[in-house]
């Protein structure tokens, strides 16, 4: 398409955020990912998953939930409409990163990333509604929330940070020892999401909604013993940082990793010795959120991009797109590894 046809160049011709906009831009879509992830819990533990029996429209005749459906209907209906304040948010940054100067393509691809991961979503949350709260749907729909959440914090991140190519602050065996406890991280939360499609929160109070066919206090000690190697996992992590004197910011990502472990692992206990109530369930959801925002966050602190190089304008001018004040940050070339942190 034309540029002078684009809606994204027209916009940009115009109006030029700060850096600071887009990066509180890409912050509001990992908040909002995390929303949407707790409200659908909420939709699930409040038996509210077939409160609109049916998708796209609410019911058959109407678009919206009547009166007789009750508060199950308007909970499923606002979670739905929740689908549409996400569109906006990360809609919107992907006009501020597109009108950003200098324009930085990286940073819309993790935009429209995004996007297409919601429309994905929304779609799956459909068939999940179609197939009568299937339990493996409803385990795809919440691991496609969690793809949307780490796209949303690696967006974060590269907003905060330049585009030249990355450099490891740590030796390739430390990486190696980072990648496993992300891998560890993700089994934990995909056995998690078995755990829900086996336990006694199917989404409705119907009797006919299908479960997985495992016991799920075995399925649960599974659970467990990852949440032990995942904590295992972060305490070597950090020791190895120690050993290696890392940079100061890595080793303080991993002990905000272990915190958020530790307060994820006491609310997991508690909801398993007390039969696991609704309001403990969808704090743990919550907590599962925050523990794959920490395990990302260890993991990108262990290397750093500085800002790309730029050619020097001819003739003294300014480069297209700068500010001749302080509207941006000033580029500056890539700090050594003893100045790093």
């Amino acid at each position: 398409m034309p540029n002078t046809l684009n809606p994204l160049q027209l916009i940009a011709d115009r109006w030029q955020p700060s850096a600071r906009f887009v990066r509180g831009a890409a912050l509001a879509t990992v908040v909002m990912a995390v929303i949407i992830v707790v409200t659908g819990g909420a939709v699930r533990l409040t038996q509210s998953g077939l409160g609109c029996p049916t998708w796209p429209t609410c019911t058959e005749e109407s678009l919206t939930p009547t009166g007789a459906m009750g508060i199950n209907g308007i909970i499923e209906f606002s979670n739905r409409m929740l689908t549409y304040v996400l569109c906006g948010v990360v809609g919107l940054f992907i006009i501020a990163s597109r009108a950003l100067a200098p324009r930085r393509r990286g940073l819309t691809r993790l935009g429209w990333a995004q996007f297409w991961l919601v429309m994905g979503n929304a779609v799956v949350g459909g068939v999940t509604v179609l197939t009568g709260l299937n339990p493996y749907i409803v385990s795809s729909h919440f691991l496609l929330a969690s793809g949307l959440l780490t796209v949303a914090v690696i967006t974060w991140q590269r907003s905060r940070e330049g585009d030249a190519e990355p450099r490891d602050l740590v030796g390739r065996p430390v990486r190696q020892l980072s990648w496993v406890l992300v891998a560890a991280s993700a089994a934990l939360i995909v056995i998690g999401t078995v755990v829900s499609g086996a336990g006694k929160h199917a989404g409705d109070a119907s009797k006919d909604v299908r479960r997985i066919p495992l016991d799920w206090r075995e399925v649960t000690q599974l659970h467990v013993d990852f949440v032990f190697i995942v904590v295992g996992l972060t305490v070597a992590l950090w020791f190895t940082l120690r050993a290696v004197k890392s940079p100061a910011e890595p080793r303080r990502k991993v002990l905000e990793m272990f915190v958020v472990l530790l307060a994820q692992g006491a609310i997991g206990y508690v909801q398993y010795f007390t039969d696991t109530p609704e309001l403990l369930v969808g704090v743990h959801m919550f907590g599962s959120c925050l523990v794959w925002i920490a395990v990302l966050r260890v993991f990108l602190s262990l290397r750093e991009r500085a800002e790309a190089p730029m050619l020097p304008a001819p003739s003294g001018e300014q480069p297209s797109g700068e500010q001749p004040s302080g509207e941006h940050e000033a580029v500056q070339p890539a700090a050594p590894a003893a100045s790093s942190r």
